[in-house]
């Protein structure tokens, strides 16, 4: 099993640690990238991702080693600490380089086999609004299971979470890990993923966009295809 872990800060705090805790537990090869260390470019709003192709981004090359790593993950992990109640401006900044991969747009087949889990920590609240933000390119992309932790840790370090925290995060992220083992090699998309997917096909057999069209119709999806069977 492959793991792939975005983190959306760059300092090894609370979240770093549940996030790397949690990859270390699933197993098998993993691979970490921490944002804006390893990618730090914003979206500039050119379109050509939509209207032509993804690699007429500007940033597509800087882009590519994480691109390829999740495309490679059999789990994706994307982890952010919680600022002002949301995602970092660096996790932000990053998902929106994927607005092609929407299910609206050209989502990638892979995708709807995948797990994926969000995780968030906050000295006080703010989990599920920063979760939700990182759940919300998961779904949309497609991955077939998807997964959200958040910990209050009343902590602004890790070295500051107490004993029963830490021991708290260590069964959650142990009973997690086990989750996604067992369903290795066996995910399908749920009722809400099939259900939006229906609505894209429906409206990609009119032709939204030229590109994303011509994509559906190449993948057969306009038809009785679906990306999740075989």
């Amino acid at each position: 099993m492959k793991t792939v872990i975005i983190h959306g800060q760059s300092h090894k705090g609370s979240t770093y640690h549940v996030a790397h805790a949690l990859g270390e537990k699933i197993g098998g090869a993993c691979r970490e990238f921490f944002l804006p260390r390893d990618f730090d470019r914003f979206c500039v709003g050119c379109n050509q991702c939509f209207m032509e192709d993804e690699k007429n981004c500007p940033h597509y090359e800087a882009l590519a080693p994480i691109t390829s790593a999740m495309d490679e993950a059999d789990v994706i992990i994307l982890a952010s600490p919680v600022y002002v109640y949301h995602a970092t401006g660096a996790m932000k900044a990053f998902l929106d380089h994927y607005g092609y991969r929407w299910m609206v747009h050209r989502p990638v087949k892979s995708m709807f086999r995948k797990q994926g889990v969000c995780i968030s920590t906050a000295a006080g609240a703010g989990l599920g609004s920063t979760n939700k933000d990182m759940a919300d390119s998961l779904f949309f992309w497609g991955v077939g299971k998807i997964y959200r932790y958040g910990k209050g840790v009343a902590a602004i370090t890790w070295k500051g979470v107490s004993e029963k925290k830490r021991a708290s995060i260590d069964r959650a992220t142990t009973a997690l890990a086990k989750k996604i083992r067992k369903r290795y090699g066996r995910v399908k998309p749920g009722i809400r993923t099939r259900v939006w997917f229906f609505a894209m096909h429906l409206m990609q057999r009119k032709g939204f966009n030229e590109r994303d069209a011509k994509y559906w119709n190449e993948m057969g999806w306009t038809g009785r295809k679906r990306p999740w069977r075989s």
